[in-house]
């Protein structure tokens, strides 16, 4: 649906199978030749067409061995070019997910766990901490699914996030179909539609000083529109704006390799600010 290109691994790959082919066809018309009996060999022993003729079948075998061995050179490079990882590389990705989460992991919780929340400076270090093992976590989730839809991709940033906001007392709103629909991608482009989403809602979290966050997923006139807005301080009051418009331009380009458009919009009833990622029901051209 989101469309294929083919790239030079898989012509590589073609080529390669297609001059295997042309190598067996030789011997596989000599075998019928021999086998219908219109070739007959020499009545006469030839010493010097047996050392011809195994010289030739000698360098006929080493050339089939070798293009053999192109071939599946050629097959495992087409495979590692190929989007969706092997089942190798899944397993890794796991591996190196659950060590993060249980090493990593623990050490933030036990450290925020000894600060005390009724002191100023080290209730903003435990808020700190605290975005550190969200961020983690959403890693962690990220590194585990890599042909998810965007759906599920949000249900576990909103799993992820709600406890975060309601501890910090924000509210918020989330509008987002529970089922995959028409035009909701998978794969890549959902990681990168995801990423998006995550990365304005850690921004809000941080600097912008909001009291209510609200991200809705809607269908309207053959586009999907996703938004995601705050009721915060906005971009111009941000310490660090030029940073965050850094951060805005990151968001652009990830919309842009998952074939959809981002735009920054205003905030709820007039105040924050916002993005708006849209793409049309057909699914994102890559």
């Amino acid at each position: 649906m989101f469309g294929h290109s083919l790239h030079r691994a898989d012509l590589a790959a073609l080529l390669a199978l297609l001059v295997l082919l042309l190598w067996l066809f030789p011997f596989a018309l000599l075998c019928w030749f021999l086998d219908s009996g219109r070739l007959q060999p020499p009545r006469q022993p030839d010493t010097a067409f047996a050392v011809w003729a195994g010289a030739a079948l000698a360098s006929w075998v080493l050339v089939g061995a070798w293009l053999g061995l192109q071939s599946r050179r050629a097959w495992i490079w087409r495979r590692r070019r190929n989007p969706r990882p092997s089942r190798e590389i899944q397993r890794e990705r796991q591996r190196i997910a659950r060590t993060l989460h249980d090493a990593v992991g623990s050490q933030l919780v036990n450290a925020s766990m000894l600060l005390d929340t009724s002191d100023r400076q080290q209730r903003q270090l435990h808020a700190v901490l605290e975005h550190c093992l969200l961020d983690l976590r959403l890693l962690v989730d990220s590194m585990d699914g890599d042909q998810c839809m965007l759906t599920d991709r949000l249900a576990i940033l909103r799993h992820r996030l709600q406890p975060v906001l309601e501890r910090r007392g924000i509210r918020w709103q989330w509008e987002v179909p529970h089922s995959h629909q028409p035009g909701l991608p998978a794969g890549e482009p959902a990681q990168h539609i995801a990423a998006i989403v995550q990365e304005a809602l850690s921004n809000m979290l941080q600097h912008a000083q909001a009291t209510e966050l609200e991200v809705t997923l809607q269908q309207h006139q053959g586009e999907w529109h996703l938004r995601v807005r705050d009721d915060g301080v906005g971009l111009a009051q941000v310490p660090g704006a030029s940073s965050a418009g850094k951060g805005l331009q990151g968001m652009a380009d990830r919309a842009a390799r998952a074939g959809a458009q981002l735009e920054r919009v205003q905030g709820i009833d007039g105040r924050g600010m916002g993005v708006h990622v849209r793409w049309p029901v057909a699914g994102p051209r890559r």
